[in-house]
């Protein structure tokens, strides 16, 4: 009855959302419809899919608190390229720790789940589950981060990806205010196994070592880039691992980058005992490995510079005073990685400390 209800109100309301080796190689697998799905998968586009979300978000935002696991019932409409109108039934789920918290966030992240019976032919073919990663404060942070999963995406293709969207919230009952905003779409971690034809790994308590190390290097240089050091292997704090036949040595695969300096989120703060004043300053938290490996992840990087810099030249989402601030910030970065002294000091040295006894961010609440 409530799903009839919400379809009632959709149809009721109208819509007007329309106003708005592994890891050397870049991820061509999207060019492979036996591993992506349908040719128009999902995560093939880069411009922002557009869809409105009907539901009871009164109770929603009343429950974002609650750590129990309720679904709520909603219906997901989209307007195709040739102006046929889909509108899906879909449960949603409030996520999210930290950004869950209202003291935090203004609108909480969710999980979307669909049933794979009415979802054939439509971009969410295939999917089940979606995080959708929503504003939280300045609208504009969410498309720094969804930005960062797009970079990460052209260094390997053991990385979740990602799709862009404006998203209009409209209540069942208009009880709110309907806004529309930027968020984006994340792919689910099982789509992420199977296209990487492997297997989330089960272990407890593994220590970087235990890891895939030019993976693993590649993580940890990624997230220097980036500046975040919210994460942890041991603790499985935004990282997920994938073991598989051609690779049984875990596999690491990062996310959750909204306290990365590069994002320049107000709320993010590191971590007291990590010694450094602000998310924007840059500290090394991987391990050391040799020089040969440490020069192969320094060549991957050069080897996408031009990419990564048009990645960012090329989003207008972004204001262009943060994009020419961003630029100067990954060029920081190119320039360390060039100079050996630094790369010793940065890497080579950071990386022993932290193999004899680093700290471990167990993850912010």
């Amino acid at each position: 009855m409530k799903t009839l209800l919400i379809l009632a109100a959709y149809w009721g309301l109208g819509w007007c959302a329309g106003s708005l080796p592994t890891c050397a190689q870049p991820a061509d697998q999207e060019k492979n419809p036996s591993k992506t799905g349908a040719p128009n998968s999902l995560f093939n586009g880069n411009d922002p899919l557009t869809f409105t979300l009907v539901a009871d978000y009164q109770a929603i935002l009343k429950g974002r608190n609650n750590q129990t696991v309720v679904d709520y019932p909603a219906t997901l409409a989209y307007v195709e390229a040739d102006h046929d109108s889909l509108v899906l039934p879909v449960q949603i789920r409030i996520r999210g720790n930290f950004r869950r918290d209202a003291r935090h966030c203004k609108f909480p992240p969710l999980l979307l789940d669909f049933d794979k019976q009415t979802t054939k032919d439509s971009p969410f073919e295939r999917h089940a589950k979606l995080k959708l990663i929503t504003h939280c404060q300045n609208e504009e942070y969410v498309v720094r981060e969804y930005m960062v999963y797009k970079l990460y995406n052209l260094l390997t293709d053991y990385s979740f990806r990602s799709r862009l969207a404006k998203v209009t919230y409209r209540d069942i009952a208009g009880k709110r205010d309907t806004e529309t905003r930027y968020a984006f779409l994340l792919e689910d971690e099982a789509t992420l196994a199977r296209r990487n034809e492997a297997t989330l790994s089960k272990q407890k308590q593994l220590r970087m070592a235990a890891t895939d190390s030019l993976q693993m290097a590649t993580v940890a240089v990624f997230e220097y880039l980036i500046g975040n050091t919210d994460w942890s292997v041991p603790y499985r704090h935004n990282i997920r691992l994938l073991s598989s036949k051609k690779h049984p040595v875990p596999m690491p695969v990062p996310y959750d980058f909204d306290h990365a300096g590069i994002v320049e989120a107000s709320y993010a703060l590191p971590a007291e005992q990590l010694g450094i004043q602000t998310v924007r300053e840059r500290l090394y938290r991987g391990y050391q490995y040799s020089d040969q490996v440490f020069e192969q992840v320094f060549q991957t990087f050069r080897k996408h510079k031009a990419e990564i810099y048009t990645l960012y030249q090329n989003q207008h989402a972004l204001s262009p005073a943060y994009v020419k601030r961003t630029l100067r910030y990954i060029d920081e970065f190119y320039r360390i990685i060039d100079r050996p002294s630094l790369v010793k000091v940065l890497f080579v040295d950071k990386g022993r400390q932290n193999a004899a006894g680093g700290i471990v961010i167990k993850g912010l609440k």
